[in-house]
């Protein structure tokens, strides 16, 4: 039988309209959204979850407590309206980008479509407020190796005002792709960061409500802490890849599962390392072969980022039916 991996969508991936063609095509889709509006309730402009995903606008789309749950609800509702062909397949593994880790986890059996998204709204709650309450950003380096951008850190934090750099930090937050990562932490920190590039690398900030996967949300990571402690975990169908040690979750050590979910709000998303390791084993193990690799709803961002950490690996994204 063949075997497929599924890849989940992380925050940037939001766009309106999106999940909306899945809806109109699949039932099942549907009733996916349908659950996913009833616990949700309405939204800050008293809308619900699935009316701002159709329709936007994207201001509000974009916020991180409405599109983490928007994301984990529109790839769950294009991998129940996938093909049958798809589905019927073996599922090898899953990973998720940031947020995507949920959608990864619930696809995998962890806890079932409610639990999850109670969740994530939670985790998007939790990141809007510490995003609110502390002044952070992030800066996307492109050509840079995580030596270089470390580099860029400590030059961007020299460069602060003597009693300034006591409160300020500075890391990289995300490993997306060889040449591609994005750096996080305080405002000013940031802005340095890109002068500090200069002879490096490419530096650009980047248009984001907070420092995510920085110590700057270390607020929101003690109370998602006492959030999972609530939830049962069941143990993992499948391999599932997370992003803080870029290795699978242990099957049935949910305490383990629930500390990495904590650490992954203040440490860096291995993404291409987990790609990379992913890769590795299933050629070890010779089920490489015999595995497609799916990207579900929105956007095709995996796929791309895919084709920079192997250009031998084909992803087929599924943004529409």
């Amino acid at each position: 039988m063949n075997k497929i991996v599924l890849l989940c969508p992380g925050q940037g991936a939001q766009a309106i309209g999106m999940a909306k063609a899945w809806a109109d095509a699949s039932p099942a889709a549907r009733n996916v959204l349908n659950e996913a509006d009833r616990i949700f309730g309405s939204g800050p402009d008293g809308r619900t979850l699935s009316d701002i995903a159709f329709h936007g606008p994207i201001e509000v789309l974009s916020r991180t407590d409405i599109s983490q749950p928007a994301l984990y609800t529109a790839a769950i509702a294009c991998y129940h309206a996938l093909p049958d062909e798809v589905r019927q397949g073996a599922l090898r593994a899953t990973a998720g980008l940031s947020l995507g880790e949920y959608t990864a986890l619930h696809l995998a059996g962890a806890f079932d479509f409610e639990t999850g998204l109670r969740l994530v709204m939670r985790r998007g709650q939790l990141m809007q407020q510490a995003a609110e309450a502390s002044k952070g950003g992030m800066v996307a380096l492109i050509g840079a190796d995580e030596a270089q951008a470390n580099e860029v850190c400590a030059k961007a934090l020299a460069g602060a005002a003597v009693g300034a750099a006591a409160g300020e930090c500075l890391v990289p937050a995300n490993f997306n792709a060889p040449g591609q990562i994005v750096l996080s932490g305080s405002i000013e920190a940031c802005d340095r960061a890109v002068t500090a590039a200069d002879g490096i690398c490419r530096a650009t900030k980047l248009q984001v409500a907070g420092a995510f996967h920085s110590p700057l949300m270390a607020p929101a990571a003690e109370k998602l802490a006492e959030a999972l402690a609530n939830v049962t975990i069941q143990p993992l169908a499948c391999e599932v890849w997370s992003n803080v040690t870029a290795q699978p979750h242990q099957a049935s050590n949910p305490e383990l599962l629930r500390k990495l979910l904590v650490e992954q709000l203040v440490s860096p998303v291995r993404w291409a390392q987990s790609c990379a390791n992913m890769l590795a084993a299933m050629t070890a193990d010779g089920t490489r072969a015999e595995t497609a690799f799916h990207e579900l709803a929105p956007g095709s961002v995996l796929k791309g980022l895919m084709r920079r950490i192997d250009k031998t690996c084909e992803v087929f994204p599924h943004d529409a039916p």
